[in-house]
């Protein structure tokens, strides 16, 4: 059974590594630029792989060890001096602890070189899962520990450490804490994690920093199902409205959920937006299905909630907008 394990877990990270190499748009040789452009190729999900293991009549590793796997080349420690970290599934961003900005960070202690083009991710820990997922996932209290954690910001920094910046906001005060200890072992002077209501701070933030706005990503946000909930959603037409003014041209708007109504929610509100282009109208080469969602995930590496989802065999519902440059209006 180990020996079974073990192989598994080889072919799993083998074959993830080559199709990273591929698909990365981030491992493109081309001369960097102030766009963070996708290419039109997409990172494809592990479901092959497990279909191969399946049919080898090996075990299947749980969803937790494929994020391990997928993440393995960041070679994090677990045993940073931060004590035991619980992390709270879900929080109200209306509370009055949570309603005061962020303080503006000195973005030359941020960052190396704070004039690089920015990647903004909104919620960077992007873990949130119904009961039954859960429960599927957190087969350990360390599980869940270790699933919400900003990787996904570390993995595109530690590619392009010269030629873009970082900004994770989490409103989980725990996450942001490791996150940054995790970037600091790392080394990484190119990715920031911040403790803040994104709703509340991000303009105020982007405004203030020096460089262009070029990428925010919005995924798996927590999507409050109830419907006097949604007035907690982190999406809302202030947000949207500096999204859309501080975005460079030629910049983009990345979003994805696995719940669809979360995902139509996104949507609805970029695709009201004259001044942005879904990516299919400027690169056709950008394939999407019938409906309109992208097939794959340009990002060339996954987040942990989408690795889980896909894993359970749930669609990821994505869209990508772009506020065209003057050579395409």
């Amino acid at each position: 059974m180990a020996s079974s394990y073990c192989c598994s877990r080889l072919l799993l990270q083998s074959q993830s590594w080559r199709l990273m190499l591929r698909f990365s748009p981030f491992l493109a040789t081309s001369p960097p630029s102030s766009s963070l452009s996708f290419s039109s190729n997409c990172h494809v999900s592990s479901s092959a792989q497990l279909t191969t293991l399946q049919q080898q009549q090996q075990p299947l590793p749980r969803s937790s060890q494929l994020v391990a796997l997928e993440y393995a080349d960041l070679n994090l420690s677990h045993n940073l001096d931060l004590g035991h970290v619980r992390i709270r599934q879900h929080v109200n961003p209306l509370s009055s602890s949570l309603s005061v900005p962020a303080q503006v960070p000195e973005w030359n202690h941020a960052f190396a070189d704070p004039t690089l083009p920015l990647m903004v991710d909104i919620g960077c820990g992007n873990l949130n899962l119904n009961d039954n997922l859960f429960d599927a996932f957190c087969v350990s209290v360390k599980d869940w520990d270790r699933s919400c954690s900003g990787r996904f910001l570390m993995w595109l920094a530690k590619r392009t450490p010269k030629e873009r910046n970082f900004l994770g906001l989490e409103i989980r005060q725990k996450i942001v804490k490791r996150a940054e200890s995790w970037a600091k072992d790392l080394a990484l002077d190119n990715v920031h994690f911040l403790f803040a209501n994104a709703t509340i701070s991000f303009k105020q933030l982007v405004e203030s920093y020096p460089g262009p706005l070029a990428l925010v990503s919005i995924l798996c946000p927590d999507p409050h199902f109830k419907k006097r909930h949604h007035k907690r959603r982190v999406l809302q037409k202030p947000l949207v409205d500096a999204i859309v003014d501080n975005l460079m041209p030629g910049g983009q708007v990345f979003t994805q959920s696995d719940v669809f109504e979360m995902a139509l929610d996104m949507r609805n509100q970029f695709d009201e937006v004259e001044t942005l282009k879904h990516i299919e109208v400027l690169n056709p080469s950008m394939l999407c299905d019938s409906e309109g969602w992208l097939l794959g995930n340009p990002m060339g590496i996954r987040t942990e909630r989408e690795i889980h989802a896909e894993h359970e065999g749930a669609k990821i519902y994505r869209r990508l907008y772009q506020k065209p440059c003057p050579c395409q209006t």
